[in-house]
Parts: C-alpha cells; structure tokens; sequence
C-alpha cells in the first residue's frame, strides 16, 4: 500500500470514471486500474462497482475512500510543517471568489503577490456563495473569498474588511436628491436586483426590506449577472441600485455623482476568507491574508464592524 494508490481512488471517487481519474493523475487508465487492483487485493475487497456507469464506491470502499482521504490530508499537513519551519511560501493555493467581488477585488492584490511569491501557483474561479462551500467540502478549492458571516458547519471565517454599500441613481432620476439617504427612502418598484444566486442579492433584499413589501415592476423584470450589468441598466431604464464600496473606486466624476451613500448606521458587507477545517496550507492562507489586506487599506480604511450594519 502506497500513497500514490490512495490519491488514485480519491480521484476515481471525485471523477466516478477511471479514464478521466488516470489524466487528472497524469498516469495511464492502464497504471492507474492496476494499482486500484493491487490495493483491493491487499485489502481484500472491493473499493469500486465497476458494473455502473459512472462507476460508484461500494459500501466498504466509501469508509476506504474516506479515511484515504484523512490520510493523504495528514500528509500534506506534515509537508505544510516542513514548509513553515523553512519559512518556505510555495504550492498551489485554489481561490474562490464571489463574481459581485473579483473584478474589483483581485486586481489591487494579485500582481504584487504572485511578483513577490514567484513559488506559489494560484487558481482563481468564480463561483457563488453556494458553489464555494460545496467545493470547500469537497476539497475542490482550498479558499473561499466571499461575504460572511455564513451559517455553514466545518467552515472557518478569517475576515480581512468590511465594505460599504452605496446606492447609484441614474442619472435621469428624480427621487433620491440628496447625498445621504435611509435604506426606506429606495422605492422598491424603480430597484434593480441581480440575479437569484448572487449574496449581495439578499443583502439588497434585506436592506431594503423587500421581502415585507409588494412589487410591481411593470412590463420590464431584469435581473443581472453582474455589477457592471446593474450599473448599465440603470442608466439607460432609470431607476435605483445598491452596490459595494469596491466597485466604485475607478468610477469618473459623472458616475461618482450619481452614488448616495446611507445614512448611519451604514450597512456594510464583511468580506473573509472561508476555509474548510481541514484546511492545512496556513503558510499561503497568512500570505494571501496579509496581501489582500494590505492592498485593500489603500480605498477602505479599516472600520470597527460594531460602528456599521453587516447586512446578510
């Protein structure tokens, strides 16, 4: 028995398919069924039912599996130690990020860190507050960057800033003449929401109550994907929209014009990072920490949470 054999059945597991296993490991369907084989023999039993497609663990090899996976975790934990007391910043570090956060967030850290960290190999996908806990469990990603707090088992939050809201009015609007305003003076009926998925979604819900009020948005619904698809729709249909204090900072005069920020207390949003409990790469976690933080400080200042409204 091998750890090499075990990363082959963790990765059978995760693809359900031994071709697709064999290229994620970089090793031949040949090898890596082989090895598979051998390990099943000196267990003596089964870790697969090979009859299915996809092919699915037995009973006995999911509890196989699992403590497979316990196994190679520790041993990435006793690489992690030899890392840290080297004082060695190095590996892969897999990042997820919520969309309404990435293209404003990434571009203020990322450069610097990877000139200054040239050993470590950063993965980046965007994925929505759901999609990041699940691949946090499923060890699919290493960490989450998103908005806390979240009611998740296992999951640890490390939070790095916390980030106001602001309103944008169109530029043909007239309501909202004032540069400070209540979350109450937002007339539901002329307010534009991204779509279903997105967490600032319900914040925007939740700060201005919309779940107590009744709509009629007329003979136009749109929901958007995206920041920058709110802040279009808005100026060409009229109307009202919430948006985080990070996606305003390359804005021009006009367009800063058009912001409304709330009244005290101002509702934020507390940005973290969110990593599963069996997390070991804390070498890389302080670095990315320590980057972001420093980066961020130069548009945000730090803020005690207790002085703003974390809307979730």
């Amino acid at each position: 028995m091998n750890l090499q054999q075990l990363e082959y059945i963790v990765a059978v597991d995760k693809h359900r398919h031994f071709l697709k296993a064999a290229d994620a490991c970089f090793v031949t369907q040949a090898t890596l069924s082989m090895m598979i084989k051998k390990l099943e023999e000196e267990l003596e039993i089964i870790i697969f039912d090979r009859s299915k497609q996809p092919v699915v663990p037995t009973d006995i090899g999911k509890k196989i599996i699992a403590q497979a996976q316990v196994i190679l975790r520790e041993t990435g934990q006793l690489k992690e130690v030899a890392k840290s007391i080297k004082n060695e910043v190095q590996g892969q570090l897999r990042i997820g990020i919520i969309p309404t956060l990435a293209p404003y967030l990434l571009p203020l850290f990322l450069y610097d860190l990877l000139k200054k960290y040239p050993q470590v190999k950063i993965r980046i996908s965007e994925l929505n507050t759901n999609q990041i806990l699940e691949q946090l469990s499923n060890d699919l990603i290493d960490v989450g960057i998103m908005a806390t707090p979240i009611a998740a088992d296992g999951m640890k939050e490390h939070p790095l800033f916390y980030e106001k809201l602001v309103a944008f009015v169109s530029g043909n609007e007239e309501t909202l003449n004032k540069k400070y305003i209540l979350p109450e003076d937002i007339d539901v009926n002329r307010l534009w929401l991204l779509e279903e998925g997105h967490c600032l979604r319900s914040q925007m819900m939740n700060l201005c109550e919309l779940r107590k009020k009744n709509t009629d948005l007329g003979n136009l619904e749109y929901e958007a994907g995206s920041i920058e698809s709110l802040l279009k729709i808005v100026e060409i249909n009229k109307g009202i929209t919430v948006i985080p204090e990070l996606a305003i900072h390359n804005f021009d005069e006009k367009k800063k014009s058009q912001i409304r920020e709330f009244m005290s207390p101002v509702p934020v949003r507390e940005i973290s990072l969110v990593t599963y409990r069996h997390f070991i790469k804390t070498k890389l976690l302080e670095v990315l920490k320590q980057e972001i933080k420093e980066a961020v400080t130069k548009f945000i200042p730090e803020r005690p949470a207790e002085q703003f409204v974390v809307e979730i």
